[in-house]
Formats: C-alpha cells, sequence, structure tokens
C-alpha cells in the first residue's frame, strides 16, 4: 500500500507534465525525426540521439525527454522501411525482418509487410511501456537500497555483458568496452585533477572528448561513408502493393506470437548491453521454432516479420530498466540518452536510484512518453510510407552532403571549438575501422559512457572502506560484501561463463568475411600501442593522487592482456580465420566503386576548409564541388541543392541561436553573420 500510496500520485503528475500542448509538439517533433533518422540504414537512434545531444543543454526537462523519447521509440519502426523496401537491415535491430520482410515486397506485397510490422511494433512498444510501470512500482524499494559497492557492481555487471555479447570474438569485446573506458578517461581526473593522457599545451583535451561527437564519429561517419562509396540508390523500386489491412489480419492472427516475443524483446532489453544486435534474432529463432511449416521462412513469411518486429520495439521499455533505475545504458542509444538526461534544465535529474527517489513523476512521464510516441510513430509510418518508398529512389550521392553538413554541425555545438570538428574526423576514422575489422562498436560506445561512473562509484567506494577497514576488518567486509554485492557478483560470474559460451553466435556487426592477417594485425597493434601508452601515463600519477590511476591502470591492463592474447591468437591461427574479419574483402565495400580514402577525403575537405574559411563558406564549396564533381549533377541541380543546404543551415542556427565553426578568416576579418 505504500508503494500505491507514493506512485499514484507521480503517475497523476506524470499525466500532468505529459498532456501540455508543447510537450505533445515536442514529441511529435521527436517523431517525425526519428522517422527521418531511421529511414537512412545504419543511422538507427544512436546516431539520432547524437545528432539531438547538443541542443539539450538547458532544455525544460520534460520538454527535452519528450523529444529524445520521440526519436528514440519511433526509430525501431521506421528502420523497417529499409529492411522491406531496400534489403538491407534498416539498424542493428532490424537485421531479422529482412529475411522475409524483402522476399514480400519483391513479389509485390510491401504494404502487407510494412502493415504487419508496424502493428507488431506498436504492439511491442504498448507491452514494453505497461512492463516498466509494473517493474518500477516493485524495484524502487530495491534500488532505493543500493549503495556506492553495488552500483560499482552492478556497472561492472552491466560491462562484463557488453564486452562479452557483442562479437564472435569475447576478447574483442572486452578490449573494445577497455578501449571505450580508456578513451573516456582523457583529461583531467575527478577526483584529485591529475591530467591523463591530457597535457596543458592541448587545452581541449583536458575537459576531454565529448559524447556527442564520439557516439556521430564512432557509427554515423561509418555508415555514411560506407554508403557513399557504393554510388547508388538505396532502391531500385519503390512499389508498396496493396494489402495494409491485410497485413493488420496477419498480426492479430498471430497474436500469441507477438506477445511471447515481445516478453523476449522486454527480457533481453533488461540486460544492459545486449539491446537489439540481439533480440530480434532470438526472436526470429523463436518464432521458427515455434511454426510448424519452417519451408516458408527466408521466402516471404509473414510470421518472420511479426516475431522480430515486436520484440525490437518492447527491448526500448525494458532497456530503460536498468537506464533509469541504475544509471547502466541497455543499449548504445541508452548511453547517450544517460548523457543528455543531465544536460536538462540545471543538470538537476540524474539518471539512477536518484531519480527514483526525487524524481518519480518525471520518470513515469518517460514511460508514457514511450507509449504515446509508439501509437505517433505507428500513424506516421503508415502516413508516410508511399513518400517514403520514393525516396529509397534517390541516389545516396545526394543525400551524402547533407548529413556531413548536420553532423559537423552538431558536433560543433557539443564545445564550440573548431577542434571538435577534428576530434569527430579522429573519431569517425576509429569508428570505420572498428567496423571494417568487426570490433564492437557498442560495446566501445558504453564503454566510453561507463567510464565516468565506474570511476565515481569505485573511487568513492574504495575511500568509504578503507576508512570502514580501519574501524574493523568485519565492518569493511561487512560494506564491501553486502548480500545485494554477493547477489550481483555471481550474477556477473554466470553472466561471463554463459556469454563466452554466446559469443561465436552473436555479430554485432553482421557477417564479416575474413582473410589475409595483415591489415587485421596492423588494427590490433594500434590498439594495443595505445592502451600500453595510455596505462604507461597514468603510472606516472604520484602515489598521492591514487585514485587518480586506479580505474586507468586496472582496465588499461586487463584490456592490455586481451590485446596480447588476440595477438598470439593472430601468429598462431592460419588466414581466413575468423579473427582475421576484414569487410574489405568481401560484401557491398569490397563491391565499392569507389575507395575509402578518397571518400573520407570529402569529409577531411569539409573540414579543412572550415579551419580557413569558416563553417558557412566551406560548405558553399564543399557542396557545390561535391555536387558538380563526386555527383556529376547539372549546374542547375547544383545550385538548388547547395542554396537549399545553406538555407536549412542558416534557419537552424538561427532558429536556435547557435554559432557557426570559425575559421582563420573570421580572425582576421569582422564579417556580417551567418560569415562569422
Amino acid at each position: 500500500m505504500d508503494i500505491l500510496a507514493t506512485a499514484v500520485p507521480a503517475l497523476s503528475e506524470a499525466w500532468g507534465l505529459i498532456l501540455q500542448p508543447v510537450v505533445i509538439g515536442y514529441l511529435v517533433l521527436g517523431v517525425v525525426m526519428g522517422l527521418a533518422v531511421g529511414v537512412f540504414p545504419g543511422l538507427g537512434g544512436i546516431a539520432g540521439l547524437s545528432l539531438l545531444l547538443p541542443f539539450m543543454f538547458g532544455m525544460e526537462p520534460v520538454y527535452g525527454l519528450a523529444l529524445m523519447i520521440g526519436m528514440v521509440a519511433v526509430v525501431p519502426t521506421s528502420d523497417t522501411f529499409a529492411s522491406v523496401l531496400m534489403g538491407i537491415p534498416g539498424s542493428s535491430a532490424s537485421q531479422a525482418t529482412v529475411l522475409d520482410g524483402f522476399p514480400l515486397a519483391r513479389k509485390g506485397e510491401a504494404a502487407r509487410a510494412l502493415a504487419a510490422a508496424f502493428a507488431s511494433s506498436l504492439f511491442g512498444g504498448l507491452v514494453g511501456a505497461t512492463f516498466l510501470t509494473a517493474f518500477i512500482l516493485i524495484a524502487r524499494p530495491l534500488v532505493l537500497a543500493f549503495g556506492l559497492p553495488e552500483m560499482l557492481m552492478i556497472t561492472a555487471l552491466g560491462l562484463s555483458m557488453v564486452a562479452i555479447l557483442a562479437g564472435r570474438i569475447a576478447l574483442k569485446g572486452l578490449a573494445a568496452a577497455g578501449l571505450g573506458i580508456m578513451i573516456g578517461t582523457i583529461g583531467e581526473a575527478p577526483a584529485a585533477g591529475s591530467l591523463r593522457m591530457a597535457t596543458y599545451d592541448v587545452p581541449y583535451l583536458v575537459d576531454g572528448l565529448k559524447l556527442v561527437i564520439v557516439g556521430l564519429g564512432i557509427f554515423a561517419v561509418p555508415e555514411i561513408v560506407s554508403l557513399l562509396r557504393q554510388d547508388q540508390s538505396i532502391a531500385k523500386g519503390a512499389k508498396l502493393g496493396a494489402g495494409w489491412l491485410h497485413g493488420v489480419r496477419d498480426w492479430f492472427a498471430n497474436i500469441w506470437l507477438s506477445i511471447r516475443c515481445s516478453l523476449i524483446g522486454v527480457t533481453i532489453g533488461v540486460i544492459p548491453g545486449l539491446g537489439g544486435s540481439v533480440v530480434d534474432w532470438i526472436a526470429y529463432g523463436h518464432t521458427v521454432q515455434s511454426t510448424r511449416d519452417k519451408s516458408k521462412f527466408g521466402k516471404g513469411e509473414v510470421r518472420g516479420i511479426i516475431g522480430p518486429e515486436s520484440s525490437n520495439n518492447a527491448k526500448e521499455g525494458g532497456g530503460l530498466v536498468p537506464t533509469l533505475l541504475f544509471g547502466i545504458p541497455g543499449s548504445g542509444s541508452m548511453a547517450i540518452f544517460i548523457g543528455a538526461v543531465a544536460l536538462l534544465g540545471s543538470g538537476q535529474i540524474e539518471v539512477g536510484p536518484a531519480m527514483l527517489k526525487n524524481n518519480l513523476d518525471i520518470t513515469y512521464s518517460i514511460v508514457w512518453l514511450l507509449a504515446l510516441a509508439n501509437v505517433a510513430g505507428t500513424i506516421l509510418c503508415i502516413a508516410a510510407s508511399p513518400g517514403i518508398a520514393k525516396l529509397t529512389t534517390i541516389r545516396f550521392t545526394y543525400l551524402a552532403p547533407f548529413l556531413f553538413m548536420l553532423i559537423s554541425f552538431a558536433a560543433f555545438q557539443s564545445g564550440q571549438n573548431f577542434e571538435d570538428l577534428v576530434a569527430l574526423f579522429v573519431a569517425g576514422l576509429i569508428g570505420i575501422f572498428m567496423r571494417r575489422f568487426d570490433w564492437s562498436r557498442p560495446a566501445f560506445l558504453i564503454g566510453f559512457v561507463l567510464s565516468a561512473p565506474i570511476e565515481k562509484f569505485s573511487n568513492q567506494a574504495f575511500q568509504i572502506a578503507s576508512f570502514r577497514f580501519r574501524e574493523s576488518f568485519a565492518d569493511g567486509m561487512d560494506y564491501v560484501f553486502s548480500p545485494i554485492v554477493i547477489v550481483l557478483l555471481i550474477i556477473t560470474v554466470i553472466s561471463v561463463i554463459l556469454g563466452l559460451r554466446q559469443a561465436k553466435l552473436i555479430m554485432s556487426e553482421g557477417n564479416v568475411a575474413s582473410g589475409a592477417k595483415r591489415a587485421p594485425l596492423i588494427m590490433l597493434l594500434v590498439i594495443t600501442a595505445y592502451l600500453t601508452i595510455a596505462v604507461v601515463d597514468a603510472s606516472t600519477i604520484s602515489h598521492f593522487n591514487i585514485t587518480d590511476k586506479i580505474v586507468p591502470m586496472v582496465i588499461g591492463g586487463l584490456a592490455l592482456l586481451c590485446c596480447l592474447v588476440l595477438l598470439v591468437q593472430m601468429i598462431r591461427k592460419p588466414e581466413g580465420n575468423v579473427i582475421f574479419a576484414d569487410r574489405e574483402l568481401a560484401g557491398d565495400d569490397a563491391k565499392a566503386p569507389h575507395g575509402l580514402w578518397a571518400t573520407l577525403a570529402w569529409f577531411a575537405g569539409l573540414i579543412g576548409l572550415t579551419g580557413l574559411l569558416g563553417f558557412v563558406l566551406a560548405l558553399l564549396i564543399f557542396l557545390l564541388t561535391f555536387f558538380r564533381i563526386r555527383a556529376q549533377a547539372s549546374w542547375k541541380m547544383t545550385l538548388i541543392l547547395t542554396g537549399a543546404g545553406i538555407a536549412l543551415m542558416c534557419l537552424m542556427a538561427w532558429l536556435l541561436n547557435r554559432d557557426f565553426p570559425p575559421g582563420l578568416l573570421q580572425e582576421a576579418v569582422d564579417l556580417p553573420w551567418p560569415l562569422k
């Protein structure tokens, strides 16, 4: 009864916050933006939230949450367009949908496939929101009992799950997560202020790298470059056909399958780090196993759409459980969501136990914004289907420059420094090579996000435990090994063991071909060299500031050990082994008519020109040159598209009251807006 007495007023206040015209407007805006992001293959919720992140500074909390939840909720729905119409996964959460969605589209039943997918997504999203509401009621007393050792242990649990279950080679997942943590420790340490992998001669590094830059670089840049290299339209045809009602009837006829797969999605979402790269395959496997006639799967079986689509939307509700309750990201998009929440308002909202204690109304607002966003997203996706089908026939060469433009503008807003663009390019290179050689990018990003909390909890727990042990050994042991810590430790060990057994079945970057040793070996040696330098750098910190060196030395040492074991394995194993994964050997990247460096040079050119002339003048030259030379557009089309891009940038900057990146020209000459 005490639980209900607390929850009912909070639920009432939450609906009061949500049912405001302005909040609904921001939610719809987020849904529209999520639809736009989800249509383009590979971008997904991580890239979408990264674009929103710079605009969260100081925004009214409920408005910002509505905008982000709207985007997060609709991406797993709108990415179905790419899977069904284009035959390529819109994101990692829609890989399995391709197997039966695209064959249905080729039969002229795309509308049926999309309708079944949208109905399943809506149902799964509502199941996820309902589960989250009930779970918060039950879990709130338990969460409030969590102290520093418990939070540290659950952070380790989330980190271990991500690292081990994020790729075919478990050690690669561990090393990728460790690399993310080490890069997250760059700059001034939070405890005693020691500098790590930074110097005051380069002030930019002292504050560390921004989440928005790392998120865009690791995920958005590699996918844009990959699609641009292929130089073709995303899809050759855009016929939807008939069958919208048929698709809805298909879903209703398989309602129990949708319920089961929704519960699978919620369960997988609760486990930190699993997320979309796993849930659709588990749901698809269950769908095949529970169907008597398995011969139609892979040829256009509608059940092969209903199962995965029910689960991948439900997992968003499940993913919010560790995110809201413990501050542990359940997926890559939730990792960015955590960083964004801290920027809202005056920074008084903190995801985790404090949020349940002090902001229960905000917590429930997030839950039911998720439910409303699923409804709005489904309606909007159905309405937009004919137009989006035509959009996919546009050459990606015409779309890529605008995406480069948007991510550059978004990255600059995180710190208002030209160095932000340089950092974006470097992070993009890291992301490109991680994608190429099958190093888990989700594990890297979640490691980066968890670097701050794991250091915070470990430092504080270390200090308190030291005091307790000085009082008495028994008192210290009671503090460090509480019943909750012991349970979490056991779960972590079990998770590691099970994860090691399942690692070969989980491919977060898809099925990447393997070949020669040289290129993957060089990638490993570069990562090993960085980790070695970072560990040595941390070891030079004074012993008086021991709390500043514990995390980088321990985590860096473990990641370095993983790399050394991988190095031994690479030396001993023959070419063609899965450890030598290289995307350039087979698949779309291998067949691409344009090379990586030639394509990446366009993005580098935009950044270089910005450093000289400022963003607007650089963008003008970039767009004119790109459309005329790379896209081989007519002068008329080139001028129209360039004018549209410049106008869009100026409108965004004016509405959001944002500046453009300056160059050397702006330092020498006083120019009018928007040139300054």
